[in-house]
């Protein structure tokens, strides 16, 4: 043992082993700290187990699971045991006895130091590399799943002639095992000459030969693999050509061959396999030749080669050949690539057709009758009355609807809805169990109807009120998943919950659904203790029996988690279906290899002025070039749970991942009629469509090819520099006989404001056209004003621009709606709803509608007034009246009349005594309301004409809360 101390004479300190007690203590610290390691990293992979099983798609979780466990094992053995042979085998193949130079004495010590660790250093860099490679090849699950599953799309590209699915499924996985071969070669190749060079094998410097034959041959046999690996890639850029992008003027993010790739770069490619070929072979003859004369002079000629046959000649094609006659050299490919883009973004069936611009027609009456019957006007813009709806309907201050709100159908009617979420940041005081168990979820779905306001300019709800009532009869109202709700919640236990709160106080309840996870064991607890680092889930009191975790709640969060292969659109909307609410979710597959067919960038096409961190895209894809609406997804509002449609079912990307993820997707004919009655044609799909169709509305390669039909997607005309949003608008195209639920867009000429195209696409399931886009084309000699000038044509009128002025004084702002665009007669109508927000209120009413038809524009306080100034015509007494401000219907006889007088006046008196907070003044002018309103009713059960509902023909404002 050694001594510390002193000197001789000095004491001396016996230092010792520690104790057998000591000992078994740090044996027991070390086993203990290696288990809570595992058990953190094992936390996140049991919490997500759990969640997959809670929401009844575990089969997701295991297939994506053992897929990655199967390609990490077999890419990473592979990968190990690759690079750990060629060590092996460059140290077998050692020379027995190294030259004795200056070189190998310097290596020796090196030798001499790896000696006694050889075996575990080969072990370490072969597990090493093969734990690199097996993360990387678990990250290519997704390309796996598609190769074994593929299914054939039965089209065939032009130029080779193979099934569209060999490049969608087959050529992904193929580059990725070549690109795997190739990283393979190479680190064994460095390996086994790193082991060559310290054993001598290999000599820099030494006299003699640089090379033993053993290692010559060794590595020759190395090169040659590569080269060979080589000579397959340059087989599968053929192939690639057809999915490759490149810069065309003809056309953004062009893809597919032109000239030069199929009479330069293809045939490049041939000869450039065969040379890699041959040259491979001369790399391989050196274990009988033990020369590298040859190899190295074939590997040359493949590198002049390819600087030569791939790079120069392409470059002559293009220069002498294709320059000078560029339209007639690269019209059949344009034509093909034209045919592909179409297809693969389904605008291969788009109508097209002329439209004049211009009124067909001087009968004012005719223009007056059928500006009632074309459309259905929406005047509540769901991107600007959101305040209202907060301030009229939250309730609470914990409560709040989303800044853009939603636009459905209710009985043919357009109605504009959202729900009434639970937001924290109301909350009175934050704490953990407030923001947790206390405060857990929204409650009820509040509507109005889009094309009506009160007479004030406030909705006119369909739905309100806390609970919720109206036209949407009983339905569970409490949302526990909702596009706020981010942060979780603990339910279920022994800790109430509050429900909502009315008049008489609080109203408490206890979660009764089955969705989350159950954290009645210990063992869950320290798991989600551990996941969202919160100790006090471990050991808190308000966790008991029954208590359940709810998580990943969102809507467009939770279709992601369970169809990890499929794109979320950015607007998820809500709809009372069969008592309950549900989100719905579009959801899209796509790829990025449809020969031919251009790409897009899935973010930039589908930006506007409407789109933010809440409604943008979700991508596993950014750049795409083939998309369906193949999945309508569904998220119950209540209990979480997760249904998918399929919704395409011709698509074979959508066929392939339902082979690859069995029984995860219903079929289309599963679909609840009350469901079917909600969907509709999704935006950012049309968003797309929309940009492609700016270029590919042109069948015809020379008019493509020189660009003069180009459209532009316009800017909004009340934002600046930002794409304008499609609007959902019940109309009908000419020629339709009725009004069909549509998605709308406007079209200008590249460069220019006037209007060039308005397309419009059936947005409505339950009709035989569903999907289908029709595009109105205008003519360019007798220009249209497109959106930016009809705005600016709004904004220069001096008596329209005198009355703005008046509308915004003081603390006033005036806050312009969505432009509509509908095609009447001819020409182009245009309403633009005009908000106000300020004078005391916190929310924009709507105070003046916009019209434009032809040369003639109004500024009135109604749609109808407006319609009747610029028509030159009064409104039909018969059929059916325009949606406006407000709706008084005929009255009959005197009684009536007075009636509906005295309930007018009592509702002007509701609205002054709302705004003034006099709740005793606003009781009583209620009362007054009821009275009156039963006397017409009293009247007009004598003459058989029935009265109005109160709210929407005199304009009353209700109550916040109902």
């Amino acid at each position: 043992m050694p001594d510390r101390g002193g000197g001789p004479s000095g004491p001396r300190i016996r230092v010792g082993r520690p104790s057998r007690r000591a000992r078994t203590l740090l044996t027991t610290l070390g086993v203990l700290a290696v288990l809570a390691m595992a058990f953190v990293m094992f936390a996140g992979f049991w919490t997500d187990w759990l969640w997959f099983r809670s929401v009844h798609y575990s089969s997701v979780f295991t297939t994506t699971l053992w897929t990655k466990v199967g390609l990490f094992s077999v890419f990473g053995l592979l990968m190990a045991l690759a690079v750990g042979f060629n060590i092996w085998l460059a140290h077998r193949l050692r020379p027995p006895l190294s030259a004795m130079s200056l070189e190998q004495q310097s290596l020796d010590r090196y030798r001499m130091g790896v000696a006694p660790y050889k075996k575990w250093l080969l072990a370490a860099i072969a597990a090493l590399v093969g734990l690199i490679a097996g993360a990387s090849a678990a990250g290519q699950w997704r390309a796996w799943l598609m190769y074994v599953n593929g299914v054939p799309f039965g089209k065939k590209d032009p130029q080779f002639g193979l099934d569209v699915s060999f490049y969608a499924f087959e050529l992904p996985w193929y580059r990725f095992l070549l690109g795997f071969g190739f990283a393979a070669v190479v680190l064994s190749l460095i390996a086994a000459a790193i082991v060559h060079y310290l054993y001598g094998g290999l000599r820099l410097t030494s006299p003699g030969a640089r090379a033993t034959a053993a290692a010559t041959g060794h590595l020759s046999v190395l090169l040659g693999v590569f080269v060979s690996l080589k000579a397959v890639a340059y087989w599968l850029d053929r192939y690639g050509l057809a999915v490759k992008s490149s810069d065309f003027k003809a056309a953004d993010n062009w893809t597919g061959l032109r000239y030069v790739d199929a009479n330069a770069y293809l045939p490049a490619k041939t000869i450039l396999f065969c040379i890699a070929a041959i040259c491979a072979a001369l790399f391989f003859a050196t274990l009988w030749r033990r020369t590298w004369q040859l190899p190295v002079i074939g590997f040359g000629l493949m590198v002049l080669s390819a600087i030569l046959i791939g790079g120069l000649y392409p470059a002559i094609v293009q220069k002498f050949q294709v320059q000078p006659n560029e339209q007639a050299k690269e019209a059949p490919y344009v034509d093909k690539n034209i045919q592909a883009t179409r297809e693969a973004y389904g605008i291969d069936t788009t109508e097209v057709t002329d439209y004049s611009g211009q009124p067909n027609t001087t009968d004012k009456n005719k223009l007056r009758q059928e500006a009632n019957t074309t459309a259905s006007i929406r005047l509540l813009d769901p991107n600007i009355v959101s305040p209202a709806f907060q301030q009229l309907q939250q309730n609470k201050g914990y409560y709040g609807f989303p800044s853009t709100l939603a636009v459905d159908r209710y009985k043919a009617q357009d109605t504009v809805i959202g729900l009434r979420e639970l937001n924290l940041g109301g909350i009175p005081k934050n704490n953990w169990i407030n923001d947790h168990f206390r405060y857990t979820h929204g409650f009820g779905a509040v509507a109005a109807k889009g094309t009506e306001v009160t007479s004030d300019g406030a909705p006119v709800f369909t739905e309100s009120g806390l609970p919720a009532k109206g036209r949407l009869g009983p339905y569970e109202q409490r949302i526990y998943y909702g596009e706020e709700t981010k942060q979780y919640s603990i339910v279920g236990g022994p800790q109430l919950e509050l429900d909502y709160a009315d008049d008489k106080g609080e109203k408490e309840t206890r979660y009764e659904g089955r969705s989350g996870v159950s954290l009645d064991n210990a063992f869950n607890r320290a798991a989600y203790s551990l996941a969202f680092s919160e100790p006090q889930i471990l050991y808190s009191g308000a966790i008991g029996e029954g208590s359940r975790i709810l998580y990943h709640r969102t809507p467009k969060e939770r279709v992601e988690a369970v169809a990890p292969w499929l794109t979320i659109d950015g607007a998820a909307y809500p709809a009372v279906v069969d008592h309950r609410i549900q989100w719905i979710v579009d959801a899209y597959t796509t790829t990025n290899g449809y020969p031919y067919a251009s790409r897009t960038t899935l973010g930039e096409s589908t930006t506007d002025s409407l789109t933010n961190s809440r409604r943008a895209v979700v991508a596993q894809e950014n750049r795409v070039n083939y998309i369906r609406n193949s999945v309508k997804a569904t998220v119950d509002a209540y209990d979480g749970t997760v249904r998918l449609y399929q919704w395409d079912t011709q698509d074979p990307v959508l066929k392939t991942w339902m082979k690859a993820f069995p029984d995860t997707v219903k079929a289309k004919g599963e679909i609840p009629k009350a469901l079917l009655d909600h969907l509709r044609y999704p935006q950012d799909l049309f968003k797309v469509q929309r940009e492609l169709l700016t270029r590919y509305h042109v069948k015809d390669p020379q008019t493509f090819l020189s660009g003069s039909e180009v459209w532009s997607v316009p800017k909004d005309p009340t934002t600046k520099d930002t794409a304008v949003p499609p609007y959902y608008l019940s109309m009908k195209m000419p020629g339709q006989q009725s009004q069909d639920f549509s998605l709308t867009t406007t079209f200008t000429p590249n460069g220019r404001d006037n209007l060039s195209a308005f397309m419009a696409v059936n947005a409505d399931p339950g009709t035989g056209d569903y999907g289908k886009i029709r595009v109105l084309k205008l003519p360019t000699a007798n220009p249209v004003d497109g959106p930016k000038l009809v705005q600016a044509k709004f904004n220069s009128k001096p008596d329209i621009a005198q009355e703005i002025n008046i509308l915004s004084r003081g603390d006033s702002q005036v806050e312009y709606g969505n432009l509509l665009t509908v095609p009447l007669s001819g020409g182009m109508l245009y309403v633009e709803p005009v908000y106000v927000r300020g004078g005391g209120l916190k929310y924009p009413l709507l105070k003046k509608v916009l019209v434009t038809y032809g040369n003639e524009t109004a500024f009135e306080n109604t749609l109808e007034k407006a319609l009747n100034v610029v028509f030159g015509a009064e409104a039909p007494t018969t059929g059916n009246n325009p949606p406006g401000t407000t709706t008084k219907p005929p009255t009959q006889n005197a009684t009536v009349k007075q009636a509906l007088a005295d309930a007018a006046k009592a509702m002007e008196d509701a609205d002054r005594a709302l705004k003034a907070g006099d709740w005793a003044a606003y009781g009583k002018a209620q009362d007054e309301l009821k009275a009156a309103l039963e006397r017409a009713q009293a009247a007009e059960a004598k003459t058989g004409q029935p009265t109005p509902n109160a709210s929407v023909s005199a304009g009353a404002t209700p109550p916040p809360g109902g």
